[in-house]
């Protein structure tokens, strides 16, 4: 695990609020705990830029940490006792002697805790009690992954306090999603939990589940001329469960017609030849969702390539093609049971009327409600922000950078 500066975490221009921000997480704690903090620790929001919905079946995505993050302050404490509040929210304290899953603490923090606590538990690593005071700039249903940076945050102190930062980052975020899966009772992939970890721009192959692979991607976006975007549609995500935990079955219904478990193990052309069959078998939605895991899949190699090379225009055609197949074949835009609302579809328009030919955007995450994610010309910056929030609200078009680093213990004097 890292131990980083602020310097070393983020931009020149965003220095003065850090420090101001760091300080009075300081003077919070010692408001509600009576002491003095004695570490910092940050973990970043997370955007998806290739991949959607491919992780769950084992496909390849295109990942990166963001520059809003939540930060903790924290002292170890030796009462058998996690204790956390978080900004704006009541206290969690959680007893690390008991780590089983509860059926009453489902789809709350207390749950992402003891599933933390639960998953170093399992796999042998050091355990102990903390209080930490946090406060988040990865907003809540921003399609940030507000869940994946506090179950990363929360392993990132314990590897930090009573591991000596020796798990890496790799492991911590397969512990985070043990914890969002049992604990808290979603059946998220592992994407969120690595590019939160990890940071960077990366790629990762989950066909090896137990060891993914991961790669950096080496691109400067600040020299693009565009701005990564993130429009929150404040579309609400209540009642939406049933239609994320829809996809991966439905994808792996057409894996198994084959006798796998997952489209990984199987080609498109498995698909193609057997198209009749299958939308018998599967339904026609289910062969579809099959469909764009084959082509998103081999975007994300084809998005990294581009970068690499420095083709940006290239690799903005792939994220539009990205959001095509994700609005017509994926069908994660709205939400079925409720098709009054649709503010992703209604951003995308918008988007691709400010944009014109220039640009991209696609739906961000999991989709349904929510964001979506454009790659806005600077010189366009500003009408893009004003139309968004125009239509959304203020403060809907969130400008951010890509943050180089991950889970991290940070260096801070109070």
């Amino acid at each position: 695990m890292k131990t980083l500066s602020l310097g070393r975490i983020y931009s020149e221009e965003d220095m003065e609020r850090q420090l101001q921000r760091y300080g009075r997480t300081a003077v919070e704690f010692k408001k509600l705990f009576g002491e003095t903090p004695q570490y910092f620790f940050s973990a970043p929001g997370r955007t998806e830029v290739g991949g959607n919905h491919t992780d769950h079946n084992l496909g390849c995505v295109l990942a990166a940490g963001v520059s809003l993050d939540i930060i903790a302050a924290v002292i170890p404490m030796d009462d058998g006792y996690i204790t956390v509040k978080s900004e704006g929210f009541p206290t969690d304290v959680v007893d690390i002697c008991d780590t089983l899953p509860r059926e009453d603490e489902k789809n709350t923090s207390s749950a992402l805790i003891r599933g933390m606590a639960d998953g170093f538990k399992n796999n042998g690593h050091k355990l102990g009690g903390f209080k930490a005071y946090m406060t988040s700039e990865v907003l809540q249903g921003s399609g940030l992954s507000s869940s994946a940076a506090y179950e990363v945050i929360i392993g990132t102190i314990l590897n930090g306090l009573y591991n000596d930062g020796e798990i890496d980052d790799v492991e911590i975020a397969k512990l985070a999603q043990y914890a969002e899966n049992v604990h808290f009772g979603k059946p998220s992939g592992l994407m969120d939990q690595m590019a939160s970890s990890v940071g960077g721009l990366i790629t990762i192959d989950f066909k090896d589940k137990e060891q993914p692979l991961i790669k950096s991607v080496k691109y400067d976006f600040a020299k693009s001329g565009h701005k990564l975007c993130i429009i929150d549609t404040k579309g609400s995500h209540a009642d939406l469960t049933l239609e994320y935990a829809a996809i991966p079955p439905e994808m792996k219904s057409v894996a198994e017609y084959f006798g796998k478990t997952v489209l990984r193990e199987i080609t498109k052309d498995d698909v193609m030849k057997n198209i009749v069959t299958l939308r018998e078998k599967c339904g026609d939605r289910a062969v579809l969702r099959a469909l764009h895991f084959f082509d998103e899949n081999d975007r994300v190699a084809k998005q990294a390539e581009a970068l690499e090379n420095g083709e940006f225009g290239e690799f903005l055609r792939f994220i539009n093609e990205s959001g095509n197949s994700s609005l017509a074949y994926l069908q994660n835009i709205f939400a079925a049971v409720n098709v009054r609302e649709q503010g992703l579809t209604v951003a995308l328009y918008l988007a691709k009327q400010i944009l014109g030919d220039e640009g991209a955007c696609r739906v961000h995450g999991g989709g349904f409600a929510g964001t979506i994610q454009a790659f806005v010309p600077e010189n366009k910056l500003e009408e893009f922000k004003n139309g968004m929030d125009r239509v959304f609200g203020t403060g809907a078009c969130h400008v951010l950078t890509i943050r180089n680093c991950g889970g991290t213990k940070v260096l801070f004097e109070v």
